[in-house]
């Protein structure tokens, strides 16, 4: 009965726990073999630890020319959807104007919609435009699907603003500009940046919509699907892993920082 009672009062604890192990896993995986040296071309069994592939991270021709394009294509393409997706997001929420109810709708469409739909769309227009496939093409498509996922997650974090402490700096002199620079864009921060860093994580881990928009133009995830067919090098391993250690630097910080701003109101 003991046993029992400890097990049913912890059960939500174990249950958090064995989720949080069940995500990790995949990513444990790669770390672990990003020290394997496989004798074959294939890095799917353990043969011995080595840690060549840490010293040499770009000795695979082509692997960092795609990690580099990769890069920037997320870094412009999130640059581009946060500033179009929080000025979109802010007209959704504080304007009233025609077709306000369709665009509402039709701005989640591209959540909703599969991707090999909008893949194959984007490709159809850029074929009727006569547009070079490549750079600026996967560019353009990487916006218009980050786009939606930006509005969502700034609408939300200016829908919760209260309205009263624009008009408290507006009572106090504060012009326009002024009011926006030092009370709404801080208190709107949170969800632009949040959209931002999901903008980011989507455009550089998409392979659907950048396989068909690419051309001859070669990302980072399509160096990995290429890699697959005819062997994965441990290079692969290496860069996954020191993204995911990326990311989990950036968590901490966040979190570090919050915790300090908190002892600071307390």
């Amino acid at each position: 009965m003991g046993l029992l009672r400890w097990f049913r009062n912890r059960l939500v604890v174990i249950a958090g726990l064995l989720t949080l192990g069940y995500l990790l896993l995949p990513n444990i995986v790669v770390t672990v073999f990003s020290f394997n040296n496989p004798k074959g071309r294939f890095n799917y069994e353990w043969q011995q630890f080595s840690t060549d592939a840490w010293t040499d991270p770009c000795g695979v021709a082509g692997l960092c020319g795609s990690l580099s394009l990769s890069l920037q294509i997320a870094a412009w393409a999130t640059l581009g959807a946060t500033v179009l997706g929080t000025m979109i997001a802010f007209a959704l929420v504080r304007y009233r104007f025609r077709a306000r109810g369709a665009v509402n709708s039709l701005i989640f469409l591209p959540m909703a919609m599969p991707e090999v739909v909008m893949a194959a769309s984007l490709l159809t227009l850029f074929l009727n435009l006569g547009a070079q496939l490549g750079f600026w093409t996967i560019l353009i498509a990487h916006i218009m699907f980050c786009l939606s996922f930006v509005v969502t997650a700034v609408k939300a974090r200016v829908m919760s603003m209260d309205p009263r402490l624009e008009q408290a700096a507006q009572d106090l002199y504060a012009g326009p500009l002024q009011t926006f620079l030092r009370v709404t864009l801080p208190i709107a921060a949170p969800g632009i940046a949040a959209g931002a860093l999901l903008a980011f994580a989507l455009s550089f881990d998409d392979f659907i919509i950048t396989n068909f928009n690419a051309g001859s133009t070669v990302t980072f995830p399509m160096f990995v699907w290429g890699s697959a067919q005819r062997g994965t090098p441990v290079q692969i391993n290496v860069i996954g892993t020191a993204m995911f250690l990326v990311a989990v630097l950036f968590v901490l910080a966040g979190m570090v920082i919050g915790n300090r701003r908190n002892r600071q109101k307390a």
